[in-house]
């Protein structure tokens, strides 16, 4: 889908031109979260000036489009190189998603993504080794796999009775459907094994279903996957009170003493990149949607230091594993849509359960993470399977900032501290017997290697650094309404705001709390 011509020309246009001097609403970040309140604000207070602001630069058009969209291989491995920030990996480096990714490599990095350069290991400590981070319009919804099922059991925020409301919107949003690959040749023989083997105690929602998927088809049949430009919609791109600015790093969120509140937001300062010259734009409310490491550099960066900043970081434990689907029924399978994606088996969900603290999903493997055998195999007899622990939240387990030392942005300098506890280990050995009792049901392993646990971080799924609380006791940094304590008109955004430990995607529900939140600000400029 073509962006509009106004959309176009109020993506700064050249080095140093664009920068509002005011506008209502300042969003930090243009990932899903990001982009949920700019199309959120754009429905219900058109009336409003909105900006949003990326370090990383444009690297698609409509902005925001998953990569996987991108036909050309060229162009889409320019994309990826693009996205990965200060220290791109080098051309020679495949930009195939899959190459590499089950390994037993300490640091796991994928295209797209970029690690951290140092503190990613306190002495003693597990770590988050393939910790990753992504620079680009879009953010990391220009990589992901589209996985988008709701929570369930523990993983629901309790204190938030609109939930399920918000997450319907989430998944207006994100285009999100359980049916789009549900009807996969193979799909309904995965699902009907998976269900004898895992079934027995759970119960409703909590069976074996279809993976829902932020994916849509179109009429000529290719599949699309949904980036922060399905969320941003024609409404926001028409919007002419939205603009938006790559390659604009914000380094402050600066602030005013005052307001209910005792301090308020009044702006932000911004280095434009292309010119390495510092800027201010004056802002009533200022949203930070950056990731969960990123969200809380900004916040300590402009002197918003709460007792929970960077706290109770926990990421998802990943065990993956693969097998060769025995006796499948003779169909016609679905042909490569050109980019190396097609459908034959679906995309299957394990849900959490409060017995059951994982979540699985099982997929072909063109679309899982785990590589095709070399040997001629039936298309779509091979599938991956994932799953996803939840992890003990701990205060301890925290990203700390330096005041002496910066990153490759210029901004504080990140060390994370993380352990997995006793309850982890369990709940890995746990993911590891189900897997196996999955794969048995499907088929047969594709060698005798044992389930594979990627190093700490490689979920990409991390949350908790400023997580959402019912009262400002030292164990939240924001309000149910994603306001940060203390400070009028400073919210927060994205999977870092998520309170409840996981094993479910989490793009979903963070969309559906900045969904609440802007539509917080927009009642309240009603």
């Amino acid at each position: 889908m073509p962006r509009s011509a106004s959309t176009a020309e109020r993506i700064t246009p050249e080095a140093g031109a664009g920068f509002p001097d005011e506008v209502d609403v300042a969003i930090v970040g243009s990932g899903p979260a990001g982009a949920a309140y700019a199309r959120t604000l754009s429905e219900l207070a058109p009336h409003l000036r909105l900006a949003v602001f990326e370090a990383g630069p444009l690297i698609s058009d409509p902005p925001g489009t998953h990569v996987k969209n991108i036909v050309d291989s060229g162009e889409r491995a320019r994309a990826q190189r693009a996205s990965e920030g200060p220290r791109p990996l080098v051309e020679a480096v495949s930009t195939d998603t899959m190459d590499g990714y089950a390994s037993d490599r300490p640091r796991l990095q994928r295209p797209g993504t970029f690690l951290l350069s140092e503190g990613r290991q306190g002495s003693g400590e597990d770590g988050l080794p393939a910790a990753a981070m992504s620079s680009n319009v879009g953010g990391m919804g220009a990589h992901w796999t589209g996985a988008c099922p709701r929570p369930g059991d523990s993983e629901v925020i309790a204190f938030l009775p609109e939930l399920s409301t918000w997450l319907a919107e989430a998944e207006r949003l994100l285009h999100v459907s359980a049916e789009v690959l549900a009807d996969a040749p193979f799909a309904d023989e995965v699902r009907k094994r998976l269900s004898v083997a895992l079934d027995h105690d759970r119960v409703g929602d909590r069976q074996v279903q279809p993976m829902p998927m932020a994916v849509h088809r179109t009429p000529d049949g290719r599949l699309l996957w949904c980036g922060a430009d399905t969320v941003f919609g024609d409404v926001t791109r028409a919007n002419p009170r939205f603009s938006l600015h790559a390659e604009a790093l914000v380094t402050q969120v600066l602030l005013t003493e005052g307001g209910p509140n005792g301090r308020a937001v009044r702006g932000l300062r911004i280095r434009d990149r292309r010119t390495d010259t510092d800027h201010e734009v004056a802002a009533r409310y200022v949203v930070v949607a950056g990731d969960s490491l990123r969200t809380p550099q900004l916040l300590y960066a402009s002197g918003v230091r709460p007792a929970a900043l960077g706290r109770y970081l926990n990421d998802q434990p990943q065990v993956v594993y693969a097998v060769r689907m025995r006796d499948l029924p003779d169909r016609t399978l679905v042909a490569d849509d050109g980019v190396g994606v097609t459908a034959s088996s679906g995309v299957a969900w394990v849900p959490f359960t409060d017995a059951h603290p994982y979540h699985g999903q099982v997929m072909q493997l063109d679309a899982s993470p785990v590589p095709l055998a070399d040997d001629d195999l039936k298309p779509g007899s091979v599938v991956g399977l994932g799953w996803f622990c939840a992890k003990e939240l701990r205060a301890e387990d925290r990203v700390a900032f330096r005041d002496d030392d910066t990153d490759g942005y210029g901004m504080p300098a990140m060390d994370l501290h993380y352990r997995l506890t006793e309850a982890d280990h369990a709940a890995v050995d746990g993911a590891r017997t189900e897997i196996l009792r999955a794969a048995a049901a499907l088929g047969e392993p594709l060698d005798d290697t044992p389930p594979l646990l990627f190093p700490a971080g490689a979920s990409l799924h991390y949350q908790g650094t400023v997580r959402m609380g019912t009262a400002d006791d030292g164990t939240s940094v924001c309000d149910p309404n994603s306001q940060v304590w203390g400070v009028s008109g400073l919210f927060v955004a994205g999977n870092g705001v998520i309170p409840t430990a996981t094993a479910c995607n989490p793009t979903l529900t963070s969309v559906a709390l900045a969904v609440a939140g802007a539509r917080g600000i927009a009642a309240a400029e009603s």
